[in-house]
């Protein structure tokens, strides 16, 4: 479990200790299991030291196993590169122990994580947000609030993260736009219709393409929208992860123009390769005959 020192996380690692339920849920759904404390601290405060310290001691009044590890990315770090850093270091975590990572997001993270989607063009699909099956999100409909009341409650305490007042990050500046339940509520709705709706285009995806090497022509003449869309199918099979909308945009013009025999560079150690008819999305020193 990911635990920042934060009330949302404190909160979670309680009821999941105690077996206990916050606003009618029951995190666990009837599941057991060992609980691994895992916090990250990016060295970007000069006080996160302190919440390393306070979640060490959590997990040791809690009894559970503990992981933790810094990284100096400094005060001028992106949200991205610590999101990122965080999570390489969560999965590790999971790894480890064969695990399942649970992390303290709440309805309203569901909000401020669209929103932030919509600011930054991802597309339909920044709007199925939080929807990944590796990543346990218990508390998915449990608002802020209540999360603060059942610490209340429960006189627990936590740490408060000085830069969450701070304009400078973005989902701090969104975040006080969501005074609003009802909007909050509603985005969380919308939500699920997306993820509902997300998981039959990837079933439409998968059933459209076929196996490597891909057909030129299909692509060509699919529908730039569709081919953009089913080129992350294609990546996500070959590779493990996609490349944004815009990469894919370019991807397709060299399907179209690419002369045969070409070599050309999708991605960081990704290449596509061409005949006259078909390509290949490839991450080794593999070549198309």
């Amino acid at each position: 479990m990911a635990v920042s020192g934060g009330v949302d996380s404190v909160v979670l690692l309680d009821v999941l200790m105690n077996r206990r339920r916050v606003a009618g849920v029951d995190p666990w759904g009837g599941a057991n299991g060992q609980i691994i404390v895992a916090h990250f601290d990016h060295g970007i405060r000069p006080d996160s030291a302190d919440d390393e310290q306070f979640v060490r001691q959590l997990a040791k009044a809690y009894g559970c196993e503990y992981r933790s590890t810094r990284e100096e990315l400094g005060a001028h770090a992106s949200e991205e590169l610590a999101r990122t850093r965080r999570y390489q270091f969560l999965r590790a975590v999971c790894h480890e122990f064969g695990g399942t990572l649970v992390t303290a997001h709440h309805v309203g993270d569901i909000a401020e994580t669209i929103a932030i989607n919509v600011t930054r063009g991802t597309g339909w699909r920044g709007l199925a947000v939080m929807d990944n099956h590796q990543i346990m999100r218990p508390l998915l409909s449990v608002t802020k609030q209540e999360i603060t009341g059942y610490a209340n409650e429960h006189g627990l305490t936590w740490r408060e993260d000085s830069t969450n007042a701070s304009d400078k990050y973005l989902r701090n500046r969104i975040r006080q736009r969501f005074d609003d339940q009802d909007v909050v509520w509603q985005l969380a709705a919308l939500r699920a219709q997306q993820v509902e709706l997300k998981q039959q285009i990837d079933a439409a995806a998968q059933s459209l393409i076929s196996q490597s090497p891909y057909s030129r022509y299909f692509f060509t003449h699919c529908g730039d929208k569709v081919a953009v869309e089913l080129l992350r199918t294609v990546f996500i099979r070959e590779t493990g992860s996609s490349p944004t909308p815009v990469v894919r945009r370019r991807v397709l013009h060299e399907i179209k123009v690419a002369r045969p025999g070409a070599t050309v560079p999708a991605t960081d150690g990704v290449y596509l390769r061409f005949t006259k008819t078909h390509f290949i999305v490839d991450a080794s020193s593999k070549v198309l005959s």
